[in-house]
């Protein structure tokens, strides 16, 4: 949701916890009665692997008369990945891809070299309460993919794969967890699972990839005898098994993946290793040479001042 505008994150208070390399708190924002927690980027960390933008929609409850209606805008140089708990949310872009999003599914949205897209409540959901509850994440693209041809790609809940044991349950993302993989397109090493624990279980959290976090939906989480409230973005130090718990019950979501190798620079909805190319998409977007959103043509996100 990058329309919604929001400063940087605030960096948590200092822990004893050796675990980690970062606590994060986001900063929340109120748009129309619409909560946005923005996790990342930070000041002091702009990515966790392939993760350059991370923001927590919700929950809310959008009430007779109010309707999410994020006008279309363009991106580059990324993916966006939509992933609800509550609620749906119709896609549109310029591929000419319409599609509603359910909780559980996932919309892959690659943008490479230029996409625009629009982001609304359906239409037959409009005039009656509705709760939103969900995520959205921005991968970069690595070098060799930042101007691919764009791709919309969506994977319904049923298609990701589940585990559960031992009071753990869960779902796979985006990448491989717990010896699953999802069939969700990566194009580059990344991983993000969807993990629920029950109360007094834990989970181990693997070394396996190069970069990790965690974001905690709901309850609180304990790491190496330290606890964590709610709506914290855990950034954890390399190379190590870590060991997440919770007494009464927790729900978060893992993620991660390999570092990129070179530098992001990231501007509105544009992310590139170029400061060049950002100018050039602002200049383009400026002077309407983006496609447009077939259905959705009337309206459109101006370039911020």
């Amino acid at each position: 949701m990058s329309f919604f505008p929001g400063n940087d994150p605030d960096i948590g208070d200092a822990f004893a916890c050796d675990a980690l390399e970062l606590m994060v708190i986001p900063n929340a924002r109120d748009i129309d009665g619409f909560q946005v927690r923005r996790a990342l980027p930070t000041a002091k960390r702009r990515l966790v692997g392939p993760f350059i933008f991370f923001d927590r929609m919700g929950p809310a409850i959008l009430r007779a008369g109010q309707a999410l209606d994020v006008r279309p805008h363009p991106h580059i140089g990324l993916s966006t990945v939509t992933y609800l708990f509550d609620g749906k949310i119709r896609h549109r872009d310029s591929l000419g891809t319409e599609m509603v999003i359910a909780p559980g599914d996932v919309n892959l949205m690659t943008a490479g070299r230029g996409i625009v897209h629009s982001e609304r409540t359906p239409e037959e959901l409009r005039g009656e309460p509705m709760s939103v509850s969900g995520l959205q994440t921005w991968l970069a693209l690595p070098d060799a993919r930042e101007e691919m041809a764009p791709v919309f790609e969506n994977t319904s809940a049923a298609s990701l794969p589940e585990f559960d044991a031992d009071g753990v349950c869960g779902r796979v993302v985006i990448g491989a967890f717990d010896g699953l993989k999802s069939p969700v397109s990566a194009y580059s090493d990344t991983l993000y699972a969807d993990i629920r624990l029950d109360p007094g279980a834990s989970v181990k959290i693997p070394a396996d990839a190069e970069e990790r976090a965690i974001y905690t939906l709901s309850g609180d989480v304990v790491i190496a005898g330290d606890a964590f409230p709610a709506d914290r973005l855990l950034v954890f130090k390399p190379g190590d098994e870590i060991v997440v718990s919770s007494a009464s019950g927790a729900h978060f979501m893992l993620f991660g993946g390999a570092t990129l190798g070179s530098k992001r620079y990231i501007w509105w909805n544009f992310v590139s290793s170029s400061k060049e190319r950002i100018e050039q998409a602002k200049e383009e977007w400026k002077t309407g040479r983006f496609d447009i959103v077939p259905g959705d043509e009337e309206e459109f996100i101006p370039l911020p001042g």
